[in-house]
C-alpha cells in the first residue's frame, strides 16, 4: 500500500465501523509535531476528522488545547471534536468530561449547545439498560434539562427535547419493571407506588396507558374496586385506544 487513501480505498466494501477502524489504523501517519503553529495543527486536525481519522485527529487536537491560548475560540472546537473522539472509542465518560469543558469554558461558543448536549448522551450511553443503576441517566436528563435552560432557542434544544422523552421511556420502563417485581411477589401497596410514579413522573412516556392498566388490576387484587374504577375512567378519556383497555376494564362501572 502507498498511502493511507489508497488503503481506505481498497475496503470500500466494508461496513462503516470497519472503514473508520481502517482509517483509524492510518492515525500513525498523522504528525502533529510537523505543524509550525497551533493553528495549523488545529486546522490540519479537524480535516483528519472530517475524514474519518479520529485517532490522528484526537493526538492533534490533544494537543492543540495546551498549545493555544485558553481562551481561543478554537479550543472549544477542539474539545469538541476529541469528545467526538471519545465517543466513538466508546469513552464515554470522558467525552462527556470533553464536551462539558467545551460548553462550559466557552458558553458563547456556537458549539457551545451541541457540546452540551452531547455531555448528556455521552452519559445517557453509559446507562446500559433500564433496570441498572440509573445514576448515568439521572445525570443525563440534568444535562439536557440544562441544554434546555441555557439555550433554549439553539437548534440543539429541539434534538433534547427529544433525547428527553426518549430518556423518559426508558426511566419509565424501569419503575413499570420495578412495580412487576413487587405485584408478582404480592407486595401491592409497593407496586401500587411504582405504576403511579410512571404516571406522575414520565405522563408523555409509551408506557404511561401500561402504567395505568396495571394499577387498574392491582386495585382488582386488593379490592380497591372504587380507585380501579377511577382509573378505568381515565384511561378511557386519555387513552382510548389503548390496547387491552376493553378487557381490563369490563367490569369498570365508572362513566367514560
Amino acid at each position: 500500500m502507498t498511502g493511507c487513501k489508497r488503503s481506505v480505498s481498497q475496503h470500500v466494501h466494508l461496513p462503516a465501523v470497519l472503514l473508520l477502524a481502517v482509517a483509524a489504523s492510518c492515525g500513525g501517519r498523522f504528525k502533529p509535531d510537523t505543524y509550525g503553529s497551533p493553528v495549523e495543527l488545529f486546522d490540519a486536525s479537524k480535516g483528519e476528522y472530517q475524514r474519518g481519522n479520529c485517532g490522528g485527529a484526537a493526538k492533534g487536537v490533544t494537543k492543540v488545547v495546551f498549545d493555544l491560548p485558553p481562551r481561543d475560540p478554537r479550543v472549544a472546537e477542539a474539545r469538541y471534536l476529541l469528545g467526538e473522539c471519545r465517543f466513538q472509542s466508546k469513552d464515554f465518560l470522558e467525552a462527556s468530561r470533553e464536551m462539558r469543558r467545551a460548553a462550559d469554558d466557552f458558553p458563547s461558543h456556537e458549539i457551545a449547545p451541541t457540546a452540551l448536549m452531547r455531555s448528556g448522551d455521552a452519559l445517557a450511553k453509559l446507562w446500559k439498560r433500564p433496570e441498572l443503576d440509573p445514576t448515568y441517566g439521572e445525570q443525563a436528563l440534568a444535562v439536557y434539562s440544562e441544554v434546555l435552560t441555557r439555550y433554549p432557542n439553539s437548534s440543539a434544544a429541539g434534538l433534547t427535547r427529544e433525547r428527553v422523552t426518549a430518556l423518559g421511556d426508558r426511566f419509565a420502563s424501569k419503575d413499570l419493571r420495578t412495580g412487576d417485581f413487587y405485584y408478582r411477589i404480592k407486595a401491592f401497596d409497593s407496586a401500587i407506588i411504582y405504576y403511579r410514579s410512571v404516571i406522575t413522573s414520565w405522563p408523555q412516556s409509551q408506557h404511561a396507558p401500561t402504567a395505568l392498566m396495571k394499577l387498574v388490576r392491582t386495585y382488582h387484587r386488593i379490592g380497591y374496586d372504587d380507585e380501579a374504577n377511577e382509573t378505568c375512567a381515565h384511561l378511557r378519556r386519555f387513552y382510548p385506544e389503548a390496547t387491552g383497555l376493553h378487557d381490563v376494564c369490563a367490569d369498570s362501572t365508572a362513566a367514560p
